[in-house]
């Protein structure tokens, strides 16, 4: 009797603090911004000029065989409009962020750092800045996980030492941090505006910046703080935000079962996680508590296109709105599983941002 009556009290204190999160964690409609021409699919990454609030995508299309691959640099207006495409054939891109009049690329197919100009076209130059190489050992360390009953269980993981470049943020200063989902490691590039070929550093390598989740990229999106005391880095696989306090703190978790934890931005006291696995952006406060859940998956609609939030990946700020990546990628070899299978256009949604949070007491 006794159990039976902690667990009803223990499923009723569950339900008031679900309903105390759900209150405070609006969620926000989402609706179109812009659909991507029909020979590009699966915008992966994206950032915008503050200044003219163009909007800069990078698609990750990984299909086989290679050939039938149009990896494209896209170019939209700040109303939705699109202005250029650079094509990059074969090699799937991941990271883009616009950094004092250009555009940096990580060529995850190619595991180069390249440049464009901001006001690109289709025959823009493309500029190799940095090449990624495999790290010894390629594999991250062992992590160690203390069990409640006094046991601990050991992860290890394997690599086969492919530099998996995913996200990057610059600092104030131009260095420029770039992670690596499956070696566990991030980089850092001083001066990576001005140097050519720049010089990659190991920054930080860590075993909770590796994964064994079903999906298989560890160290993904980052951002900093308000006055870059602290770096947050998404590992995807874990579903988990972590933190690293600068210049030499430890890695640790900050929030945990946010799943698919990919694309990371920190804007007006909050960190919005692209949640790939949910079809949600989710805002975390500083503390790790949801204040804000963005979009929701509403299906396909006749054109072939998301409706709502479909495996989004990456977000940015133009002005008072959030504009969001839909990559609606199919992930398990199975077919008629997931929804992503029946997307034949992929597009960009967008959202208003709410007020920002009061300040943390």
């Amino acid at each position: 009797m006794r159990a039976r009556l902690l667990l009803a009290l223990g499923l009723a204190l569950l339900s008031v603090a679900g309903a105390s999160v759900a209150a405070e964690a609006r969620r926000l409609p989402v609706t179109p911004f812009a659909t991507l021409p029909p020979d590009a699919r699966h915008p992966e990454s994206l950032d915008v000029d503050p200044a003219t609030g163009e909007v800069y995508v990078g698609t990750f299309d990984a299909r086989t065989p290679d050939t039938a691959r149009t990896n494209q640099l896209l170019r939209f207006a700040a109303d939705g409009r699109l202005l250029a495409q650079r094509r990059f054939g074969p090699t799937p891109l991941t990271g883009v962020a616009f950094h004092d009049g250009r555009v940096y690329v990580l060529n995850f197919g190619a595991s180069k750092l390249q440049r464009l100009p901001a006001r690109f076209d289709a025959d823009s130059a493309i500029e190799d800045v940095a090449t990624f190489a495999a790290l010894s050992p390629a594999a991250p360390p062992a992590r160690r996980i203390d069990n409640p009953d006094g046991s601990q269980d050991t992860i290890t993981f394997g690599s086969q030492g492919f530099p998996a470049i995913n996200g990057m943020v610059f600092d104030r200063a131009g260095t420029l941090y770039v992670s690596d989902s499956f070696q566990g490691a991030i980089y850092r590039i001083a001066h990576a505006a001005a140097c050519r070929p720049c010089t990659v550093e190991v920054f930080a390598r860590d075993s909770l910046l590796a994964t064994t989740g079903a999906l298989p990229f560890g160290a993904n999106g980052m951002a900093f703080n308000a006055d870059e005391s602290i770096l947050y880095i998404n590992n995807a696989g874990d579903g988990r935000v972590l933190r690293k306090r600068l210049p030499g703190g430890a890695i640790e978790v900050l929030a945990d079962g946010v799943y698919g934890a990919d694309g990371l931005l920190f804007h007006a006291g909050l960190l919005w996680v692209s949640a790939n696995q949910i079809d949600t952006l989710v805002a975390l406060d500083e503390r790790g508590r949801v204040r804000h859940r963005a979009g929701d998956f509403l299906g396909v609609d006749d054109q072939g296109a998301p409706r709502g939030l479909l495996f989004p990946a990456a977000s940015a700020v133009q002005g008072r709105r959030m504009i969001v990546a839909n990559l609606a990628l199919p992930l398990s070899a199975a077919t008629g599983d997931e929804w992503e299978e029946d997307v034949t256009r992929w597009n960009l949604m967008q959202f208003d941002l709410p007020d920002p949070p009061p300040p943390a007491h």
